[in-house]
């Protein structure tokens, strides 16, 4: 089941995050009314962003420390949003997933050289 959280914007206004509805513990009750399927998150969805730039520049950085460094450095990565926990970066399982793309581009060998 999804439910949607409100994350305010720091211009004042609001996005809507549609998220997992975590698995009830106890009783199901059914005939919620939408407003009941609505959460306001606990901080603005940059702030809940910033938490996931230092793991994000972490990873560039390690991989660019390279004694031929990459000219580029992708990496993708899932994120989810929560009310309280703000962003955080997802996985299927215990492990986190990273897909990480480096390119080094080798200039052809001119003659003579």
């Amino acid at each position: 089941m999804k439910r949607l959280i409100e994350f305010p914007l720091e211009d004042g206004t609001t996005i809507m995050v549609e998220a997992d509805e975590p698995e009830a513990k106890g009783p199901v009750v059914r005939g919620a009314g939408p407003h009941e399927m609505t959460e306001k998150a606990e901080q603005t969805f940059e702030a809940a962003l910033d938490k996931i730039k230092p793991a994000a520049a972490a990873l560039i950085t390690k991989l660019r420390d390279f004694a031929q460094p990459p000219e580029q450095v992708g990496i993708e990565f899932g994120i989810k949003l929560g009310a309280k926990a703000g962003a955080f970066i997802a996985s299927a399982d215990t492990e986190a997933n990273f897909k990480v793309t480096l390119t080094w581009k080798h200039e052809p060998k001119r003659e003579g050289s």
